[in-house]
């Protein structure tokens, strides 16, 4: 659930049988040994398709995973905002309002005021948190997500943070490894970046100093960063050309 790439899936994965995936990410190399149920649908949440699988075969929804459903939501679109929410998403987090008599505005404000990751954690966990293996034009790479109340906690640990990033990389053996820090407040975020120095060139976005980057406007790791980065491998082997950027988030 919520990913179909056996490299972003549990250790073993590849080992027993998969008999149905639920999804919202682009499709990865994954093979079944017998055809499979796969719900894959471009909505902003996974949990958007699971809350309409419940309302759709009239199961009761219990409370407590509506609940659960609910945070999965705000957390995924940051309450509605990112550019991957659909309609869909914002139908379905009505009716878990409803259900729960949670109010997702209050929720939001708590989940993300709860603490920052970079001050609980240390270096080498924040960047393995929320991180995702790909591969693209035989290339691996990693991108790892924080979202964060401003970037203040992240001036000041950049450093140690780009330091564990490179040894991340090294010890994969990837072509790159990314970490993208988002202030959820601000909808912007800023990239740190570790890997091969031609792949570094063809990144466009104002660097305030060597693997760190601001991308102004920029959210969501899976429909605005990642696609950036695809963009900028297929482009590596064309001298002068450059990767087109995302449309920024516009704040309202």
């Amino acid at each position: 659930m919520d990913h179909n790439e056996l490299s972003q899936a549990v250790e073993g994965a590849d080992q027993i049988e998969i008999v149905e995936i639920i999804d919202h990410h682009r499709l990865g190399a994954l093979t079944t040994s017998q055809p499979i149920l796969f719900r894959n649908e471009p909505v902003g949440s996974t949990s958007t398709i699971v809350a309409e699988c419940f309302l759709r075969n009239h199961v009761e929804l219990p409370v407590p995973i509506a609940g659960l459903l609910l945070a999965g939501m705000v957390s995924d679109t940051l309450n509605l905002t990112s550019p991957t929410t659909t309609e869909r998403d914002v139908q379905m987090l009505k009716t878990l309002e409803q259900i729960t008599g949670v109010s997702a505005a209050e929720f939001t404000e708590k989940l993300f005021a709860s603490g920052s990751v970079l001050t609980s954690v240390p270096p080498e966990q924040a960047i393995k948190i929320d991180c995702k293996e790909f591969e693209e034009s035989g290339r691996k790479f990693s991108v790892a997500q924080i979202e964060e109340l401003g970037f203040d906690q992240f001036w000041k640990r950049k450093a140690d943070l780009l330091k564990a990033l490179e040894s991340h990389r090294r010890a994969s053996n990837y072509f790159f490894a990314a970490l993208f820090i988002t202030d959820v407040v601000r909808k912007s975020s800023m990239l740190l970046v570790s890997g091969d120095p031609a792949f570094m060139k063809s990144i466009d976005y104002p660097s305030s100093e060597s693997g760190i980057y601001e991308m102004a406007g920029v959210v969501s790791r899976k429909k605005q960063l990642l696609p950036y980065f695809i963009n900028c491998l297929k482009r590596g082997a064309q001298p002068g050309s450059r990767p087109s950027r995302p449309e920024p988030v516009t704040m309202v």
